[in-house]
């Protein structure tokens, strides 16, 4: 990762000194982070849904090899995430994510002029390396140390804000795709995300960088090499993969399951996009319910939930209303599912070594959402059925509920 060793170099001029954090400066950074996970999401990943068929028919590249350049990006960002994590670990977030912006500017520049699939390729390779340095995994870990104890009201006001990403730039890059070519759409958006992304994490990413809680005496081992080798960590990645797998898959699937039923395309995507109010007031709703259950028991709640709601969705015929509501359900899970995964790692072994274990769990969670939209289309190609294939994706959303049972430490289950 010669991108990555770059960073660090360069993050030694960024590191800040300040003795101690004021609650300004904390507000601060946390307003700064809810704008450019909005703008970072917006033109680095909801963009390209809406301009993926232009780029294939105004290029001659191929539908299949565009979306595969995209997807070979969630893989780097997968495979980017564990020394990103290790250096935020150290560093702190204004660093990492400062020059993640600053990355990401030339690699959406880069998939604008991309002369060839080969260069627009590797565009997306560089733009995979940014996103993992400025998308949620490094803001997770920057709200969990700042925050302590107000971790979650913190993670939750930032994934409320992050949730419209899709709901304001899916629009916006269709507008501006309708008046100009994509090429132009992407320098547009590129700009934007310079103007956004790289001020605000420069500037207002201060707060000093605490130091990783101590250990108790006597508490459990959490060092990093132990905490990856117990079956507990590996329970909780296999499960958490196999819900994304699910959900995104579901995701990528709605629109032609709700046109099968009879909805026009107009609605479908009208109810796909009311998918993201749903994650907002899944999102809302997850603090109650981490209050009134244990780690286990929401864990396991909430994706064995979506399973049997992915299942319903999948096989009530309608009417069209009904189907609507459904889809905002499986959108409130799926939000839900989000702040379930920013938690997972302190709900068991504590903040010490967080972005370091969020970067290496993410490395299997991000690998299945990158796969999730071609597996889940061939799924439903080999069975002939896109209710049948989310009847299958409900039986493999329910089999992560039934994994994540052991995905907490026994050891600690009484302080849980």
């Amino acid at each position: 990762m010669t991108a990555v060793d770059a960073m660090v170099k360069v993050s030694l001029v960024l590191a800040t000194d300040r003795p101690e954090a004021t609650r300004t400066d904390l507000t601060a950074a946390l307003v700064a982070l809810c704008l450019t996970e909005i703008t970072s999401w917006g033109v680095l990943y909801y963009a390209f849904p809406v301009v993926a068929d232009t780029v294939s028919a105004e290029t001659g590249w191929s539908r299949t090899a565009v979306a595969a350049a995209f997807s070979l990006s969630q893989l780097v960002a997968a495979g980017a995430g564990v020394p990103v994590g290790r250096w935020l670990d150290r560093r702190g977030p204004r660093p990492v994510m400062t020059i993640g912006s600053v990355l990401a500017v030339p690699a959406v520049l880069g998939i604008a002029s991309a002369p060839n699939l080969a260069v627009f390729v590797m565009a997306w390779v560089v733009a995979g390396v940014a996103m993992a340095a400025v998308l949620y995994q490094p803001a997770f870990a920057a709200l969990t140390r700042w925050y302590g104890d107000r971790r979650v009201v913190a993670l939750t006001t930032l994934t409320l804000a992050a949730g419209f990403s899709s709901t304001i730039f899916a629009p916006l890059t269709g507008l501006i795709l309708g008046r100009t070519s994509w090429r132009t759409t992407y320098l547009l958006l590129a700009v934007l995300l310079a103007v956004v992304t790289i001020p605000l994490h420069l500037v207002l990413l201060r707060p000093p960088w605490p130091p990783a809680p101590r250990r108790p005496e006597g508490d459990t081992d959490h060092s990093v090499a132990v905490v990856t080798r117990a079956p507990s960590f590996r329970f909780l990645a296999l499960a958490f993969s196999l819900a994304a797998f699910a959900g995104f898959a579901v995701v990528f699937n709605t629109v032609p399951l709700l046109t099968s039923r009879g909805l026009s395309t107009e609605v479908a995507a009208l109810a796909l996009g009311l998918g993201g109010v749903g994650q907002v007031a899944g999102r809302l709703a997850y603090r109650r319910l981490a209050a009134a259950t244990s780690v286990r028991g929401r864990t396991v709640l909430l994706l064995v939930t979506e399973g049997v709601a992915i299942a319903v969705l999948g096989l009530v015929p309608g009417p069209a209303g009904l189907l609507i509501a459904l889809t905002l359900v499986v959108g409130a899970i799926r939000g839900s599912f989000t702040l379930l995964q920013a938690t997972a790692v302190t709900d068991r072994w504590g903040t010490h070594h967080y972005a370091t274990l969020n970067g290496i769990l993410a490395v299997p969670v991000t690998t299945a959402m990158a796969v999730a939209p071609w597996a889940g289309a061939a799924l439903a190609a080999v069975l002939d059925s896109y209710p049948m294939s989310f009847a299958v994706l409900a039986v493999v959303c329910c089999g992560a509920g039934g994994l994540a049972w052991f995905s907490v430490p026994e050891r600690e289950l009484c302080a849980r």
